[in-house]
């Protein structure tokens, strides 16, 4: 089979051959654009020395061009219907491997140690992600501490926009400050929603992720930090104060000593989540589990 899964004419004859039927449950919309997938693996900047995970390769576009710069390839492909035709697609490639599974349910540490022939090569993640389980399989990685020095996604735009966020933004949030606490984030380019097979609804982004030497404030228990920024942003219109009162109405009776300790510390609880930023928040945190742990 020829090269160059991604154009409209291969991939339309792709399919047609293995009878192959988009699931819209699984959010499948295959790339039908090489200059896309090329600017992809340029933004996460792939060479020889690097090992690769791909998450939902489909027919194996992304793929294709991952395996032509990368020293070995692992793609978790959750579809059984697509194993054969990754077979077929990939059979040129002898440094690419399919796991069938959900990476969702899956030790990647130990995918990682078990299916790379290097596995102490630095690993970058990359992938074209299923819009609905775009959220769960990033934070999934993150919490699970995988040993990963970057991530590039394909995802829906707004979705990046919050990813990428700033404080004082409508699309900043509590995701913002879940991936940007461990990762620097980047949009990196705008990708119309033209060049996928079935044509989405919205048009999709690239995001770069790299990975912090070190998350980017000091918590002193981060489960509790992360509780604490979900809260903040509960009801995005209300006051940090009415938000953690719900979340923590053991507060309502010590407001005013919360309220002068925050003072001396620089947080105002008539401000609203969305105007701190992630060393404010983190200054929040451990403020809160100090004064709630004085009962």
């Amino acid at each position: 089979m020829s090269k160059d899964i991604a154009t409209p004419g291969k991939t339309t004859e792709i399919l047609k051959k293995y009878g192959f039927l988009f699931k819209k449950s699984l959010g499948q919309n295959f790339l039908i654009d090489s200059n896309i997938l090329t600017r992809i693996t340029d933004t996460a900047e792939i060479t020889k020395e690097t090992n690769v995970i791909e998450i939902g390769p489909g027919i194996g576009a992304l793929t294709e061009q991952l395996a032509k710069t990368a020293n070995e390839v692992v793609a978790f492909e959750i579809d059984q219907r697509l194993l054969p035709i990754l077979d077929d697609t990939l059979s040129a490639y002898n440094n690419v491997k399919v796991v069938h599974g959900d990476v969702l349910k899956a030790d990647v540490e130990e995918v990682i140690a078990s299916q790379f022939t290097k596995p102490e090569l630095p690993l970058k993640i990359v992938a074209n992600l299923p819009y609905y389980v775009t959220t769960p399989i990033i934070l999934k990685l993150l919490h699970d501490n995988i040993p990963v020095d970057s991530m590039t996604f394909m995802l829906q735009k707004e979705v990046a926009d919050r990813i990428s966020a700033v404080p004082s933004t409508k699309s900043y949030g509590s995701l913002t400050i879940a991936i940007q606490f461990y990762m620097e984030a980047e949009l990196a380019f705008i990708v119309p929603k033209t060049v996928f097979m079935p044509q989405p609804n919205v048009d999709s982004a690239v995001i770069h992720l790299k990975r912090r030497k070190e998350p980017l404030a000091q918590v002193n228990d981060e489960a509790f930090f992360f509780e604490v920024t979900r809260a903040s942003f509960a009801q995005r219109r209300k006051t940090l104060w009415n938000n953690l009162a719900s979340k923590f109405p053991e507060l309502k009776a010590r407001k005013d000593e919360l309220v002068e300790g925050l003072n001396g510390i620089g947080i105002d609880l008539i401000r609203r989540g969305e105007t701190l930023d992630i060393p404010e928040f983190a200054k929040l945190s451990n403020f809160l589990a100090d004064f709630l742990a004085k009962k």
